[in-house]
């Protein structure tokens, strides 16, 4: 990661992450920790488009889901038990939905490419959403 990636790594983070990070806690009911690879986050030719990908790919569909999830006490009290972690990397490059997030021991991550698909924010809350029905 250069000194582009990390100016705007900063800038993001006192920017909008504070706000994107109040919406997932205000959604999940509790203040859910968020593990993020910042650093695995780039594709270098695109950084000019990340301010408006990363709350689409990475921060709105937990905020919908998380918000489908907890729409009943029970959703709430499911949400608390099994959810212990939310891990956002990008290892794989994935852009479909389906490949991109897994839930296991309490983890749910996303793996998912910083760019690709950004706009199909409802795809990725319905996998979500599905899978966090199915694991909790």
């Amino acid at each position: 990661m250069g000194l582009k990636e990390n100016r705007f790594t900063k800038t993001f983070q006192e920017e909008q992450f504070p706000q994107l990070k109040a919406q997932i806690i205000e959604a999940a009911g509790f203040d859910v920790p968020l593990n993020i690879e910042w650093t695995k986050l780039f594709e270098d030719r695109f950084l000019h488009l990340y301010n408006d990908s990363y709350p689409k790919i990475y921060f709105l569909p937990f905020i919908e889901a998380l918000t489908s999830i907890t729409a009943d006490d029970m959703g709430k009290e499911a949400l608390a038990e099994s959810l212990k972690e939310i891990h956002i990397t990008n290892t794989q490059d994935h852009h479909n939905p389906s490949n991109a997030f897994s839930f296991s021991n309490g983890i749910l991550t996303l793996d998912h490419s910083p760019i690709l698909n950004a706009d199909d924010v409802d795809s990725r809350t319905k996998v979500l959403v599905d899978l966090l029905e199915n694991n909790l």
